[in-house]
């Protein structure tokens, strides 16, 4: 995909993790980048840096996606300075780290939002310029946990990602001839802060060294796949067996499984 002057990625929840590593490893491209996220400080400094160190122009917006009005938001932003986006990365995200039933419905639509209803919303808003100019590219970052079976922890994490997957599904199925193509980035077990974030840090210690793969890494993949249009990508040879496995032995069987690899998922609670 050759760079234009006026072309740039956008990418959501940039301001750490796999987000910034895309961010990087876009830059490192030649792309010139928006970042978005909550913490404007932190996106100031990434912005510094990744342009100082790959030489492209980066620029970022505060913006917190559980709120309905922050797609519009980034959107406007976008057009008030005449970026032209065409590559979108919906990344943004987060676990709840209470128990489905001790958690309020506000806080499950919040999530629900963030994770689901912004990437819908985000891909909506930017899509019909890409289908003007007959090319785009969306990554959508889920889950490996869209192929497992429903986790003990983290309800609705799992069932939103496969939502997610289907919904990248359905762009590539209804714009590919438009030139539009959507990648399903699901990585495993990755080492950032979300787990910390999440809650969940403990369960993340506890799962084998070899089931842990760093942001980077992810990155690398998630985005050569974009770039080439694929329709999904399972970073590492790790996870891509792992995935044939779930998808070929019943539930009950990983479900035993799991409580060795990835314990706390499938622990009764």
């Amino acid at each position: 995909m050759s760079v234009m002057s006026d072309s740039y990625a956008l990418i959501t929840g940039a301001s750490s993790g796999i987000g910034l590593e895309i961010a990087n490893c876009l830059a490192e491209k030649g792309f010139n980048l928006i970042l978005t996220a909550r913490r404007e400080n932190i996106l100031e400094i990434a912005s510094r840096d990744i342009s100082e160190k790959y030489k492209v122009k980066v620029d970022f917006i505060a913006s917190d996606l559980s709120d309905s009005s922050a797609p519009d938001q980034i959107f406007n932003f976008c057009v008030n300075k005449g970026y032209q986006v065409d590559i979108l990365v919906n990344n943004a995200g987060y676990g709840i780290k209470t128990s489905f039933h001790e958690t309020s419905m506000d806080e499950e639509e919040k999530f629900i939002r963030v994770l689901g209803i912004a990437v819908i919303a985000m891909t909506k808003i930017f899509l019909p310029d890409m289908i003007m100019r007959g090319s785009g590219k969306i990554m959508v970052v889920s889950s490996v946990a869209a192929f497992s079976p429903p986790s003990s922890i983290q309800a609705l994490y799992g069932p939103i990602k496969t939502f997610m997957n289907r919904f990248s599904d359905s762009i590539n199925m209804n714009y590919n001839h438009k030139g539009i193509t959507s990648t399903a980035v699901c990585p495993g077990f990755t080492v950032t802060g979300f787990h910390t974030a999440s809650g969940v840090q403990d369960e993340m210690d506890r799962v084998p060294k070899f089931m842990k793969f760093s942001a980077k890494r992810v990155a690398l993949e998630a985005v050569e796949a974009t770039l080439s249009g694929k329709s999904l990508c399972i970073p590492t040879k790790t996870y891509k067996i792992l995935v044939f496995i779930l998808k070929h032995i019943p539930q009950s069987v990983m479900s035993i499984l799991g409580k060795g690899l990835a314990p706390g998922r499938y622990d009764k609670k």
